[in-house]
């Protein structure tokens, strides 16, 4: 969620107890147990007529929702590399929160579109929020043509994509209170020659036979709502979530590649004003606005088993260091792609470079010497981009590696 956009009155409400509550108390500011937070910003919320009728057609907590089974992919869908390029490395594009359809994410595109063929970029990541505001109506919604296929058009390779909270937006625009939209997504990886989503979470290893780098996507929605999930399918602790953790643990544990990188929207760190896992937003309570869960799930399944997670949510470009608190484990903010933030820091955890103005993207190159993750801003008068940092994994975090090395 952005400037623009909404956060609720206090942790943990259902849709329709906000919704209530914005008739009662419009655009004031309710403490929570952190720093205050804004209710309304810049835009109303749905309008009362709106509200009272969307207010029929909330789920409910006795509606069955089932995980979609493995999907194949569209008929001459884009390759996953088998080799390394011509330097001897997988180039992998990394973007985020890139779904609005405007001039930004389509300026950020035609700047990536230059690097990867320069880089020999053979494969790409959506960390979420990929079609705005509030995901779409269905697996062929007309949005993934003008959200992701149109701005993307030359970037000709396999893009593993992930769910935001726009994604799975209920009632109220990028709320997360409908995980089962995500489904939409799922299907649409079924026609498109781009998009991979197989199923809501899974994993890639590259190349397929002897992998050097395996990606694992994750759903981190109904650990991480602005609203209480209603449908026990989606709660905290529900079987969707359980199974969710559980496959996560046992595919770390059996991955044979040289280095592991964890794909998720809502970060574990994270310098921008979102915050970080567990204080979500200023809030230390409830089960679904703090991100406590997911904050739990990071440092017990995660950190020190994947040598980088790579997250969105905040419109912000950060390289962060890895820490005793990580277990060696770096965390990269990477949603900037077609949204900025206000171009400051509010938090402090070390980092080796962190931009909090510019629209940008990353390249990570992985090759069995080093994990690089090369950062490039870009400017959307010109479409061209930067490269603004660089740093420079030498050992996996597996063999003991704590600390990456700027190059």
């Amino acid at each position: 969620m952005c400037d623009d956009e909404l956060i609720p009155p206090r942790a943990d409400m259902t849709e329709e107890q906000w919704l209530r509550t914005a008739a009662e108390t419009a655009a004031a500011p309710m403490p929570t147990t952190g720093r205050a937070v804004p209710f309304v910003n810049r835009r109303t919320l749905l309008g009362g007529a709106m509200a009272g009728a969307a207010l029929t057609v909330l789920p409910t907590a006795g509606r069955a929702s089932a995980s979609p089974l493995p999907r194949g992919g569209a008929p001459g869908a884009f390759p996953f590399p088998q080799h390394p390029n011509r330097k001897g490395e997988f180039a992998v594009l990394v973007t985020g929160d890139a779904g609005t359809g405007d001039e930004a994410q389509y300026a950020v595109a035609a700047a990536a579109r230059d690097v990867c063929r320069a880089e020999e970029v053979g494969l790409a990541v959506g960390l979420g929020d990929n079609i705005y505001e509030n995901g779409p109506e269905s697996d062929h919604d007309s949005e993934f043509q003008d959200k992701f296929e149109k701005p993307n058009s030359g970037i000709d390779v396999p893009w593993l994509m992930v769910l935001g909270n726009h994604d799975c937006s209920g009632l109220i625009p990028g709320s997360g209170g409908d995980p089962s939209r995500g489904d939409r997504e799922v299907g649409y990886a079924a026609s498109s020659r781009r998009w991979y989503m197989p199923q809501r979470y899974y994993s890639v290893p590259v190349p397929a036979a002897q992998p050097l780098v395996e990606f694992f996507a994750i759903d981190t929605i109904p650990w991480s709502s602005y609203v209480t999930q209603v449908d026990p399918h989606y709660r905290w602790d529900g079987p969707y979530m359980r199974e969710q953790r559980r496959w996560l643990d046992g595919a770390l544990g059996a991955s044979r590649a040289r280095w592991k990188i964890v794909l998720s929207h809502h970060p574990y760190l994270n310098n921008g004003k979102h915050g970080s896992a567990g204080a979500y937003d200023g809030f230390e309570i409830g089960n679904y606005t703090s991100g406590v869960h997911l904050k739990a799930m990071y440092e017990e399944v995660v950190c020190g088993r994947a040598d980088l997670i790579l997250s969105g949510h905040d419109h912000t470009l950060q390289i962060l260091e890895p820490t005793a608190r990580t277990g060696g484990t770096r965390q990269v903010v990477c949603g900037a792609s077609a949204k900025t933030e206000d171009g400051r820091a509010h938090f402090g955890h070390p980092a080796a470079w962190q931009n909090f103005a510019d629209n940008g993207f990353m390249v990570l190159k992985v090759s069995g010497a080093a994990l690089t993750v090369d950062a490039y801003t870009v400017d959307v008068a010109t479409r061209k981009a930067a490269l603004a940092h660089r740093t420079r994994t030498a050992a996996p975090v597996t063999a003991g590696a704590r600390v990456g090395a700027p190059a």
